[in-house]
């Protein structure tokens, strides 16, 4: 239960840091793949401050034996650049183009309840239940 509740608030704290900047507004993330006129340099600000934070963050926690609220790190062993880790990740990057949202932003955006945010986050969901019926279903060796 005290992982949930720490889990629940640091959403919410991320949430509301996603609202202040601007992040849940896809006219501002578009904005910025704009290098036009109308280019805004918010998206640039709010990955560095990210950034700022998860460098001493990642280093107090490789200094950990375990992490606070489980019993060790769950670190992906799997470091192979391959041609779905390349397509996926073009997916992504084409449909964040498109759309303006990535899924935290768009699952915050959906609090608007605007029909083409929920429409997005549908069809996220949709892709991310595709993609684990594709993996389970056509399980190989290299996972």
């Amino acid at each position: 239960m005290k992982t949930l509740i720490i889990s629940l608030f640091c959403g919410v704290v991320f949430g509301l840091g996603l609202i202040v900047a601007g992040m849940s507004n896809p006219a501002r993330v578009l904005n910025f793949l704009d290098w036009g006129p109308r280019w805004d340099p918010t998206l640039a600000l709010v990955m560095g401050g990210a950034v700022a934070v998860a460098i001493p963050g990642f280093y107090w926690a490789r200094r950990r034996s375990r992490p606070l609220l489980a019993d060790n790190f769950d670190i992906p062993s799997n470091k192979t650049i391959d041609a779905k880790l390349i397509v996926g990740a073009a997916i992504f990057g084409i449909g964040w183009g498109l759309g303006g949202f990535c899924p935290g932003p768009g699952i915050v955006a959906a609090t608007t309840f605007q029909a083409e945010v929920l429409l997005f986050v549908i069809a996220m969901i949709v892709g991310m239940l595709l993609q684990n019926w594709r993996s389970t279903k056509f399980k190989t060796d290299d996972g």
